[in-house]
């Protein structure tokens, strides 16, 4: 499993991925986040997923890239031509990885702008190949482990929260899932994309980066509880 947050704002994107990788009883780092950035061409892909379809796909869509750059102008044409690859995929190794037991699956946040785009887009690929925009009634997706960090994002996240709010409501998303779940972890890439900037800033961070704030955050935690009323407990504790 993995987890990997794509969040839209009105002042850009926010991306941030883990790295580790289980398969059965080992467990590995690898990137899951790939940036892909030629003059105002400024794209990022994250995947959850198989790591050999996940490999293949994007090596692909690279060559694509690499060749017919210049025919994407539009952010969802580039996502149309990595879903194409997703599918040529499938078409090459779905029945043999199926035949082994295991279910083809890659699923994707592709996030950027590009240059005739009037603003910043993010979409949710599918194994399949099909997509969705996130707009701005549903500012962020998480694939993967989604389920433990939903609830602080759907509390907190807005379309005008700054970068700096929106980095530290993700990183606490990530932070209850690792807690939660043996199969994410550090390290974690984080990226920012301002937009019409056509400009990526990257960074990864290493557990002794953050450890500090994961337990100034669990401390706040037990101390909002403590200053929680008690007053509607009362009726129960009266019946003891």
């Amino acid at each position: 499993m993995t987890f990997c947050l794509g969040v839209k704002t009105a002042q850009g994107l926010v991306a941030i991925s883990d790295r580790r990788i289980t398969s059965g009883s080992e467990v590995s780092s690898e990137k899951k986040l790939s940036v892909h950035q030629v003059k105002n061409h400024s794209l990022f892909i994250m995947t959850a997923g198989l790591r050999s379809v996940r490999d293949k796909a994007i090596t692909y869509f690279q060559e694509v890239l690499d060749k017919e750059d210049n025919n994407f102008d539009k952010l969802f044409l580039a996502v149309n031509a990595f879903g194409t690859q997703l599918k040529r995929v499938a078409a090459e190794d779905k029945e043999s990885l199926m035949n082994a037991g295991l279910r083809f699956n890659l699923s994707a946040i592709v996030g950027g702008q590009l240059q005739n785009d009037k603003e910043h887009k993010l979409f949710l690929l599918y194994p399949e190949g099909n997509w969705i925009e996130v707009t701005e009634g549903s500012q962020f997706i998480i694939i993967g482990n989604s389920g433990y960090g939903k609830p602080i994002l759907y509390r907190n996240i807005k379309y005008s929260s700054p970068f700096e709010e929106v980095l530290k409501l993700g990183f606490l998303a990530f932070d209850s899932t690792r807690v939660s779940a043996n199969d994410v972890d550090f390290p974690i890439d984080v990226l920012i994309y301002e937009k019409d900037s056509f400009n990526i800033v990257e960074h990864t961070f290493e557990k002794q980066d953050l450890e500090h704030i994961s337990y100034q955050w669990n401390a706040l935690l037990n101390n909002s509880v403590q200053k929680l009323p008690i007053d509607w407990i009362d009726p129960l504790l009266r019946k003891k």
